[in-house]
């Protein structure tokens, strides 16, 4: 193969013979002959051109080649693979297909599907379900073995001292429930998730024996003034503690079977939406908020922080409520054949938010009804309906602010001031005079804000009592909120 200068050289020459042919040959292609030479050179100029700028793709495509190998150098200690020197000279050939490039790299959905965060909030998992069990055994045995002793029919004297051991049956019962779990958390750190099922176990087992004692206690009394009420069956009273209510009845409507690809159907279903949860955490939360602690305070970013933290606020917000209150009951429902499944009404065609507190999860509000609102008319008159709705905000505000509280593993008031400057208020501005499209739009743009202010404050204060750990435990630093002073 000529060098290419050889070759420019030659086609010049040939060019010279046209232009200036030996005498007696040619002559017959004088008449027209500058107008060839012309084209020729033209044609030779875009040649080299295009052999000029194919040139420089090639060195370009190269030099990203080289640059992409440079970033998948291999870790210190590792052998750099061995070209065989017969392909050096394969590689020099032109080819006009592109060549794969291997490089280190994860595969896509591995990159994706993340599970770090799913492990680590359900860490330590066998531990809560070990502390479960005397918290289950105190629930089951206390309050029944009490109500036996205050309904055994005995002389006023011996009366007396059963009633005071049940009493006693009562305050263990209350200690096992409202210390056990704490102490558990508090010791060994439980992450979130674990730390969930404990806490809701908790206030579970706690308003379902106060359910059994409050509808069963006055019956008991009315037994022992000659009116022949006898303590309800053991069984029942199992059964009222798994199955998916918090009023205790001796009976309730039962299906005629149970359909077991329904329960497991509500099962995956729970189960996707908390790998969906953990998604949205990992994906649209952990991001933006792992660092922001560093960075200094400004309104402007706290107002961008809350903006940005709506949408997956009120994702996980639809992810709860489908998860537990339809999923979660629906399946302990159809295994117990439990037939009022009203667990939820149509809150999200809600125009006020007293129809949205009423309707967005039935079961507590019952307990709150039947036990706070309506006693507390009894207690303070039928007058007092202002008081007693009070007391049900007042008891839902720090039932909810403690759950948060333990599952998270600090105090910071976000949930129990939404529920009293803001939740109170709104129930009593936006009652149920108020309808129409127009309502109902405020109430879902009030609960994009509340997520959003949610989500963005205990995520922030999160991250900032990992950046920013106290030199000293005190108990005015685990009061106040870290994220207000930690910018490291």
């Amino acid at each position: 193969m000529e060098p290419r200068a050889a070759q420019v050289q030659k086609r010049a020459g040939s060019r010279r013979r046209l232009e200036h042919p030996p005498s007696g040959e040619g002559n017959s292609e004088v008449n027209g002959g500058p107008d060839l030479v012309q084209w020729t050179q033209h044609m030779e100029a875009v040649k080299m051109q295009l052999l000029e700028q194919a040139q420089r793709q090639l060195l370009e495509l190269l030099d990203q080649a080289v640059s992409e190998a440079v970033q998948s150098y291999p870790p210190q200690g590792r052998r750099l693979p061995t070209i065989p020197p017969d392909s050096l000279s394969k590689t020099q050939e032109p080819s006009l297909r592109k060549r794969k490039v291997f490089v280190i790299r994860e595969s896509l959905l591995e990159l994706l599907l993340e599970f770090d965060l799913l492990i680590f909030s359900f860490g330590q998992l066998p531990l809560a379900l070990m502390t479960w069990v005397p918290m289950f055994l105190s629930t089951l045995l206390a309050p029944y073995q009490s109500l036996r002793l205050w309904a055994r029919p005995q002389a006023a004297g011996a009366w007396t001292l059963g009633a005071g051991l049940g009493f006693v049956l009562l305050a263990a019962h209350a200690a096992v429930l409202g210390i056990l779990p704490v102490h558990v958390a508090a010791k060994h750190q439980l992450p979130p998730a674990s730390s969930s099922i404990l806490v809701f176990e908790q206030v579970r087992l706690l308003m379902k024996s106060y359910s059994f004692l409050r509808e069963t206690v006055p019956g008991i009394l009315r037994a022992r003034g000659g009116e022949g009420v006898c303590a309800p069956s053991f069984s029942s009273y199992l059964y009222f503690l798994f199955c998916p209510t918090l009023i205790y009845r001796e009976t309730y409507p039962r299906t005629p079977n149970i359909r077991w690809n329904y329960v497991a159907k509500n099962f995956a279903q729970a189960l996707g939406c908390i790998l969906y949860a953990c998604f949205i955490l990992g994906r649209l939360c952990v991001p933006v908020f792992a660092n922001m602690s560093r960075e200094p305070f400004s309104i402007r970013a706290l107002v961008l922080s809350v903006m940005h933290a709506t949408l997956p606020g009120i994702f996980m917000l639809l992810l709860i409520f489908f998860a537990f209150l339809h999923c979660w009951l629906n399946a302990f429902a159809e295994m117990l054949r439990f037939g009022d499944r009203m667990f939820y009404r149509d809150w999200w065609n809600s125009t006020s938010f007293s129809n949205y507190y009423r309707t967005w999860n039935v079961v507590v509000h019952d307990w709150l009804y039947s036990y706070v609102y309506q006693d507390g008319l009894w207690l303070l008159g039928g007058q007092a309906r202002g008081a007693a709705m009070l007391g049900v905000f007042v008891v839902s505000a720090v039932v909810h602010e403690y759950i948060f509280c333990f599952v998270l593993g600090f105090f910071y008031p976000v949930m129990l001031i939404l529920f009293l400057a803001f939740g109170g208020p709104m129930n009593f501005m936006m009652h149920d005079r108020h309808t129409g499209p127009a309502w109902n739009v405020l109430m879902w743009t009030m609960l994009f804000l509340g997520q959003g202010i949610q989500v963005s404050l205990y995520c922030q204060e999160w991250y900032a009592r990992q950046h920013c750990p106290l030199p000293q435990t005190t108990f005015w630093g685990l009061v106040t909120p870290r994220s207000w002073s930690c910018h490291t």
